[in-house]
């Protein structure tokens, strides 16, 4: 599980990615992402209950996604805030290594914008 030293604290600062930040989408997914002034990134994930009624389910879907960000952190050290939002409940039977590798080129690609 992640740290809760790398993940928002309120919703203002969910509010200000939305309002202030660029976005990335993909199929399943998205990222939400601004910079910010914590020297250090911040991360959250939302899951609505469009996606799946169930609660247990959704906050599966969010368990997995903070252990592959916690995965990927070291690798990325620019100090920004990094929201990801699924879409798609398939997010919870797909492959571990393959939600890994989507979040690192979500990730990725939010450096080099």
């Amino acid at each position: 599980m992640l740290s809760q030293n790398y993940r928002f604290h309120s919703r203002g600062g969910v509010r200000y990615v939305y309002q202030k930040g660029k976005t990335i989408r993909t199929p399943v997914l998205s990222l939400a992402y601004a910079p910010n002034t914590h020297h250090r990134q911040r991360f959250g994930v939302v899951v609505s209950k469009k996606v799946l009624k169930s609660a247990v389910g959704r906050n599966r879907i969010r368990r997995r996604v903070y252990e592959a960000i916690r995965l990927e952190l070291p690798e990325f050290t620019a100090p920004q805030d990094c929201l990801f939002v699924i879409f798609n409940k398939s997010i919870a039977t797909m492959p571990f290594l393959e939600l890994r590798r989507t979040i690192h080129d979500l990730l990725e690609r939010s450096l080099t914008q």
